[in-house]
């Protein structure tokens, strides 16, 4: 099935540690994603972390995405994956993933059709892991006022006022040397 300007629908069944779920959404018109290990999404990890951590606040969401990418990069030198984080008034913000859950102030993994915790290698896994020991029983606005202590947000908020509103992206080299120098 296709939309007007071309590109493809897709139905995928995807069963995700909480049941078989069926949902439709775009895969950027080229092609059908079939499972298996594909490319990872901020959307495979926000699986992983709903599924170790259950229902949380969007915020928490945001902030654990956030260090689980920073931390894996310091680590491995990689990203976990491609989508950007923007320093935002409250703190580091992934565009994609605040577009699929926005409106909403708590989310569980039944919020989300798009991810697959099966992309995620054990390296992936295991990066994810610590950073929820570390960080999963911290309330949202310590981990809000945490991240606005630290220089990839700082530096990428520059001279703006804290409540501005803020498109720029925190590097994921900013990240990653940030993190690796702690």
């Amino acid at each position: 099935m296709t939309e007007p300007n071309g590109k493809h629908i897709v139905l995928l069944t995807i069963d995700a540690f909480a049941g078989v779920k069926k949902c439709m959404y775009t895969i950027r018109g080229i092609g059908w994603y079939e499972g298996g290990k594909g490319v990872t999404t901020v959307f495979d990890v926000t699986k992983y972390i709903l599924y170790k951590c259950g229902e949380m606040s969007t915020w928490k969401l945001q902030k654990l995405c956030y260090y689980s990418q920073a931390w894996h990069l310091a680590w491995t030198g990689s990203p976990i994956f491609e989508e950007d984080f923007e320093a935002w008034a409250n703190g580091p913000v992934c565009p994609e993933l605040f577009h699929a859950h926005q409106g909403k102030f708590l989310v569980s993994i039944d919020d989300f059709c798009k991810g697959n915790v099966d992309n995620l290698s054990d390296d992936e896994k295991e990066s994810i892991d610590i950073v929820l020991n570390g960080y999963g029983q911290m309330e949202p606005y310590s981990l809000r006022e945490q991240t606005h202590a630290e220089d990839p947000w700082k530096n990428a908020r520059g001279d703006l006022p804290e409540w501005a509103k803020s498109r720029t992206v925190i590097t994921k080299n900013s990240m990653g040397e940030y993190y690796g120098s702690l």
